[in-house]
């Protein structure tokens, strides 16, 4: 094969129009030139040569062929992409001649220029969409969208700012600097900025790591920790942002009422212990119009938020710029904010009548004491002016102010007043001392108040002999208790926003660039100007005003506007339209991510909100979030609401930690993120501040979210739709699998953690169809949901041949599992024999330590009719099997008359027939059966059998004792088994049982008449109608029976002399009586030799042995246990010698005759239960 060598012509992507990822299509990038360094040179504008394969087309003109040609099947057959038809090319030259020995597989297996022709035609998917696999089969041609232009400053950076930017800054920050302390405050701010950094940084790591689509942190989760995670996750962190959208609107109406209309309060209360219930019903109501009306804007179009984002983004940036002003300018001109004291405590500012910060006055009168409209006000506590004649000294008034009368009980100088306000004299602070005043000494420490505690200034003096204060007295309180705690659920909000970015991935030119890089930029942006702000406010404010979380003390302004410059009203004007914004942001982002896990449909009861309008707004979901969003509008209080959303966002910022770190701990194939400067530790820390963050804040909210997102998962884990994305999780759970698996490898279980693992062998017939499913619906009564559980089924045939019909028999089984509740896996294996493939799968089911341990296998039903003799053989096999492999085998008799999962038994026992002793089983599975609500209400019964030399009372009293230290409850009898000669029923069962069995050796029955003479067995009739029948020997049967069957044939033929035409019917009535009869009568008759011997058959001594005992156990059993809901009994092995086979199922049909439910138990050959703890 020739080289080939491209040179591309010209070199800079630049030069080349609508070279892009996103480029429509390739074959428009008419500059390009591709040589080849083969013999064939081909122009992009030359005619499709053969050389090329036929998977360009030309320039000129010629149509893109269709790339994704989907058929109905769902295999993707991209025959278009390798040859233009129109080009008259013949079907020899279909495929590319130099890849002629792949030819075969082109239809599932592209060439690489194919694949790489639908790459460089992809193009971001719209917001909400589904996840881009599907997306790029869908079949119809779509049209050519618009290539993303958005950088990383315009798309990524001042999203972020103005998403983090938001109501705290202006509404809390300097509240929390003032209750907190600067250091404090700082330590607050430091941990909550390294949360999102940290956080920032692992979502870099998973945005980098190949195409994101639009759906931002959802998707990301979801496609990294799988469906149950990214679901649970996903709705939390819609949660978040909709009582996001809620505190913004309560920020918003708070600025209003508090700061901008005062006046526009509907409900005033005239109790000062009422104003605070008022105020709150007044953000009830104005936050529900607020609301109604920004979900309605929403509703009629987004592209007004979106033109209006850039207005809100801009008084973000005025109002913040209008801070640093103002705190430069304190240094030199601090602004006149007064602040009045009486003693250490702060005065209401709304109740200073006149700036009257004083008990008493003096009127200097210039007229006559009628007329006191003119008149010189003189503080008691200031000193007279120069411009006072002393010669109008006797002129002089003293009144009482304004305050006088919120202390005292009139407003005479004499009248009884509060002894705090007698002791104590007013005075003037400011409240901006400036930049150089050096108040942070201050302001560096904490002062947490309780709630009803009076704001109070440590370094005046004061005197505390008075009684607490009360609140109809004009001081300013604290409205709320505070604490460290607290405080960090009520400023973590402020860092939020930090997905912005990544929810625009669709509208940005490189996003795996752009998201890392503005993401990062906008959070140390933003936690610079928060850290500066709480050293700046600390620095220029009084610690009492910044405690003032309403401004009441100067006369309601908000504080951080006392500070700004030119004038307050620059950060009360601007931080309500921001506040605005962000609201209508929440209110836009948040449907979105709603209709985006709808239609993951993951969430079955979430689909109806994946609709919505013909331009697939997401009108439903708008509703549910408005709906949502009017409940934090009723919480009404700020500080209520923000501890809720921070719970939502941290453990949304706790599963980004954690998808990042398992993925790079892991180390999946497919983990390669462009962005390097990641860790594993940097993510573990990000995790586990989130984690700390959330308890610091509040515990309890903690656990309901997490309690709400395990909810949110287990219903997606029973009832969603599967998914598969390729998630961390699944890798998690193969590591974590490894590894218990090679813990398990380094020795055996012991007694006391032995439990069932269960390997269960279910039959198909002809149609696919199980034929005991209640095999199935015992083994999960026995395992009540634990341990392991294989079910595996053999497919007769060749593999090659018979995958198809494997991989059906293997949906069959899954399909009984899910219909019956078992938790396991399935297994097909195809074999020539079906003994062969049960022995197959015997030795290689399990892996490592987890291997069964338990085999369950059906009776084979009506095996002396059975015109097959291979299922009786197989059956034994099977157990000789287990009993090599050293597993126990559980034989359950009659399963169809086994209950159901819906029958539960209300009454009745479980008898155990402990005959032999086989590692415990038997006194181990009526527990576990009697775990399950079906056995739950059964007893359990043990019967022991005593021979005459045993001491019957003492193997009662041992046994029971033996129980008592097991734990388990149980009724314990002792059967006496005397003795006595073997009886003619005995003889005669065993004599029938040989003859029988000498007969089919001889000859092989007709179906027909082989059935007939089965019935007549069973039926103790003893009538046999047998047909010579010349037939072939039987392919299936062992080679040792071939022989035997020929060997005997050909002795019967030669006896008789005659050949196998010669037909010869012979009717008998096995009795004794008839049997010595016929032997006398016809002795020496025609009959042939074969016949003669088999009728002149003594049984053997060890088979009448074993059929005694059989059938004396079976009458005991029988009469003990005739009512028992289940028997459990000892299951005798298998003969050493295979000729006794047949012999052996008579000995078990005898065993369980006249018993409705048996489950015959034979043990592994190691214990199962112990005494000890």
């Amino acid at each position: 094969m020739a080289s080939v060598r491209f040179t591309v012509t010209p070199t800079k992507a630049e030069d080349l129009p609508g070279l892009s990822d996103t480029s429509p299509d390739i074959s428009s990038r008419s500059g390009a030139r591709v040589r080849f360094g083969s013999r064939e040179s081909v122009n992009r504008s030359d005619p499709l040569s053969e050389g090329s394969g036929g998977g360009t087309t030309t320039a000129g003109g010629a149509e893109t062929p269709d790339y994704s040609n989907v058929e109905q099947d769902g295999n993707s057959k991209i025959s278009s992409v390798y040859i233009n038809n129109t080009h008259g090319v013949d079907d020899d030259d279909f495929y590319d001649r130099n890849l002629a020995l792949f030819e075969e597989e082109m239809d599932t297996r592209p060439k690489v220029s194919s694949l790489l022709n639908r790459l460089a035609n992809y193009t971001n998917l719209t917001q909400g969409a589904r996840e881009h696999e599907e997306a790029e089969s869908i079949g119809e041609k779509k049209k050519a969208s618009k290539s993303p232009q958005m950088g990383t400053f315009m798309g990524v950076y001042l999203p972020c700012l103005q998403n983090i930017f938001g109501v705290i800054l202006f509404l809390r920050l300097t509240w929390v600097v003032g209750s907190a302390g600067v250091l404090q405050a700082l330590c607050i701010v430091f941990i909550c900025c390294c949360c999102t950094l940290l956080t920032a940084i692992s979502m870099s790591a998973i945005a980098t790591n190949g195409v994101v689509p639009a759906g931002g942190a959802y998707f990301m989760i979801s496609r990294s920790l799988g469906p149950e995670f990214g679901g649970a996750v996903g709705l939390c962190f819609y949660l978040g942002t909709t009582f996001a959208g809620a505190m913004y609107i309560l920020g918003a109406i708070e600025i209003l009422l508090m700061y901008i209309a005062p006046k526009a309060a509907i409900f005033v209360s005239k109790n000062p212990e009422g104003e605070g219930a008022a105020m709150l019903n007044n953000m009830r109501v104005y936050g529900s119009i607020c609301l109604l009306l920004m979900s309605l804007l929403v509703f009629v179009g987004v592209k007004y938020v979106n033109k209006l984002a850039s207005i809100f983004l801009a008084c973000v940036i005025v109002s913040i710029v209008s801070i640093y002003i103002g705190a430069l300018v304190s240094a030199f001109k601090p602004p006149h904010f007064p602040v009045c004291m009486l003693g250490n405590r702060t005065i209401n500012g709304h109740e200073i009548d006149e700036n009257q910060c004083a008990k008493t006055i003096l009127l200097q009168i210039k007229e006559p004491v009628e007329r006191v409209d003119n008149f010189t006000l003189i503080n008691e506590t200031s000193t007279m002016s120069p411009t006072f004649d002393p010669s109008l000294a006797t002129d002089l008034v003293e009144k009482t102010t304004y305050l006088w009368k919120q202390f005292c009980q009139g407003p005479e100088i004499n009248a009884t007043c509060d002894q705090y306000f007698l002791s104590n004299n007013f005075s003037e602070i400011e409240g901006i001392p400036g930049l150089a005043s050096g108040i942070i000494s201050e302001n560096l420490w904490s002062s947490y108040p309780s709630r009803g505690d009076v704001l109070e200034k440590a370094s005046l003096i004061s005197t505390h002999d008075a009684h607490p204060a009360s609140t109809q007295q004009p001081y300013v309180f604290a409205d709320i208790t505070t604490s460290f705690t607290l405080l960090v659920g009520i400023f973590f909000p402020s860092v939020t926003g930090i997905m912005a970015g990544s929810n625009r991935s669709g509208d940005l030119k490189d996003a795996q660039r752009s998201i890392p890089i503005g993401t990062i930029l906008a959070i140390l942006t933003t936690s610079i100007v928060y850290l500066s702000s709480v050293v700046l406010f600390g620095t220029c404010i009084d610690g009492v005003l910044l405690r003032d979380k309403f401004g009441d003390s100067v006369k309601g302004n908000l504080v951080v506007g006392t500070l700004a410059w030119p004038t307050p009203w620059v950060i009360v004007i601007g931080s309500f339209f921001s506040t605005c914004g962000a609201g209508l942001q929440s209110l836009t982002g948040a449907p979105r991510l709603l209709q985006a896990i709808a239609k993951d449909n993951i969430i079955p009861f979430l689909r109806v909100f994946g609709h919505g309008k013909a331009n697939g707004e997401p009108t439903w979901a708008l509703l549910l979030t408005a709906l949502i969003a009017e409940l934090g509008i009723l919480i009404a209080s700020l500080d209520l609401v923000a501890p809720i959303l921070t719970m939502f966002f941290l453990m949304c910022y706790l599963f980004v930690n954690l998808a990042c770190g398992l993925q790079t701990l892991l180390r999946t194939p497919n983990w390669r993120p462009r962005f390097s400067y990641y860790h594993w530790t940097l993510s573990f820390l990000g995790m586990t501040i989130c984690l700390a963050l959330m308890f610091i804040s509040s515990w309890y909210y903690a656990i309901v979210a997490m309690v709400i997102a395990g909810m949110i998962y287990k219903y997606i884990e029973y009832h969603g739709a599967e998914k598969e994305w390729g998630d961390g999780i699944r890798g998690l759970s193969l590591s974590a699998a490894r590894y218990a698996l090679l813990r398990l490898e380094e020795g055996p279980p012991h007694t006391k953690n032995w439990r069932p693992q269960v390997l269960v062998l279910l039959k198909l017939d002809e149609d696919a169809h199980v034929k005991s499913p209640r095999l199935l619906t015992f083994a999960n009564q026995l395992k009540a949901g634990k341990g392991l559980t294989i079910v595996g089924t053999v497919v007769s045939g060749n593999f090659l041949q018979s995958y198809g019909e494997a991989l059906a028999a293997e949906q069959t089984l899954k399909h009984l599992m899910d219909k019956e509740r078992v938790k396991g896996f399935c297994q097909c294996i195809v074999a020539q024999k079906p003994r062969e493939g049960i022995s197959h799968m015997i030795q290689s089911s399990g892996l490592g330590g987890m291997k069964p341990n338990t085999v369950v296998m059906g009776w084979p039903h009506a095996w002396r009719q059975s015109e097959d003799p291979q299922s009786w053989k197989t059956f034994i096999n099977t157990v000789r099997v287990t009993t090599a492999a050293h597993l126990a085998l559980l034989v359950p008799k009659n399963i169809s008359l086994f209950p159901s999962n819906s029958e539960p038994c209300t009454e009745g026992y479980i008898d155990v027939w402990w005959i032999v002793h086989d590692g415990g089983m038997l006194m181990l599975l009526p527990f576990l059966l009697r775990q399950h609500k079906v056995w739950r209400k059964c007893g359990m019964r043990i019967f022991t059998v005593a021979q005459m030399e045993d001491n019957s009372i003492q193997m009662k009293k041992d046994l029971a004792t033996f129980l008592y230290h097991l734990r388990i409850e149980a009724e314990v009898e002792v059967v006496e088994m005397h003795d006595s000669d073997i009886s003619a029923y005995t003889y005669e069962r065993t004599l029938m049982m040989e003859q029988r069995s000498q007969m089919l050796r001889q000859m092989r029955l007709s179906k027909s008449d082989r059935e007939r003479e089965a019935q007549l067995v069973k039926d103790r009739n003893s009538m046999l109608r047998l047909t010579s029948i010349g037939s072939d020997d039987d392919d299936d049967t062992d080679g040792g029976e071939r022989d035997r069957a020929t060997s005997a044939g050909s002795g019967g033929g030669g006896g008789s002399g005659g050949s196998a035409e010669h037909h010869r019917r012979v009717q008998m009535t096995w009795t004794k009586e008839k049997t010595s009869q016929y032997r006398a009568t016809h002795s020496g008759c025609s009959t042939p030799e074969g016949f003669r011997d088999m009728l002149s058959i003594r049984p053997d001594h060890s088979n009448v042995r074993r059929m005694h005992t059989a059938v004396k156990l079976n009458e005991v059993i029988v009469n003990k246990s005739h009512d028992a809901r289940l028997v459990l009994l000892n299951m005798p092995g298998p003969p050493r010698n295979t000729e006794g086979d047949e012999n052996y199922m008579e000995f078990l049909e005898v065993l369980t005759e006249g018993l409705e439910r048996v489950l015959l138990v034979r043990g592994g050959g190691s214990e199962v239960i112990t005494i000890y703890s």
